[in-house]
């Protein structure tokens, strides 16, 4: 595995080769899985026409995704390291957490706009939707019950990290508005802003 170092002054290394090829094969899965269901709907696109769009195997769509599905929704926060919340003020920290994840998908934002409209276009897709998303709020439930060193089940981490997760629903809403250019961060930046004003 390549572990070469990425820029010194970062502290972390740059992901390797193997790690680069594998996103660029996540991604286009993704991106050929979206395109499709985009032009004929997510119920008329095979894997097969997937993995042919994407210019590998029907087998290597399956070494990323159990369903095509998977491939239409996914884990917003695929790749993405687990949330650490720091020290300070408890909605910088998690701004500062999530800052990386909020990174890619602004990097990510045609895929991004892309997935929003085919989900609203095969409301089938829904309850994936809200799974991942109940899964990345239950991970930063566990960030959150870590710093205060508090049990997973404490009520605290958890109504936080579902507020948190409305905010940032809500920002990425604004986000994806037609003729905003706005940087992610900055309309996530507002929503936490408005929590800490309550």
């Amino acid at each position: 595995m390549d572990t070469s170092p990425g820029d010194p002054s970062a502290g972390t290394p740059s992901p390797g080769r193997r790690e680069i090829k594998r996103r660029q094969t996540r991604v286009a899965l993704i991106t050929a899985a979206l395109r499709l269901a985009d032009e004929r709907g997510a119920d008329r696109v095979t894997v097969d026409e997937i993995s042919a769009a994407a210019e590998v195997s029907p087998r290597t769509f399956f070494n990323y995704f159990t369903t095509k599905e998977d491939a239409l929704v996914g884990d917003p926060l695929e790749g993405c390291a687990p949330p650490s919340i720091g020290d300070g003020p408890l909605l910088d920290a998690m701004l500062e957490s999530l800052a990386p994840a909020l990174d890619q998908i602004q990097q990510d934002r045609d895929l991004w706009l892309l997935r929003m409209r085919v989900i609203a276009a095969n409301p089938q897709l829904l309850p994936l939707l809200i799974a991942a998303a109940a899964s990345a709020e239950q991970r930063l439930a566990g960030a959150l019950a870590q710093r205060g060193d508090l049990p997973t089940d404490h009520a605290f981490p958890q109504v936080v990290a579902s507020v948190a997760n409305a905010a940032v629903r809500v920002a990425v809403m604004r986000w994806a508005k037609d003729g905003d250019t706005r940087p992610l961060l900055h309309h996530v930046r507002e929503a936490f802003a408005i929590l800490a004003s309550i």
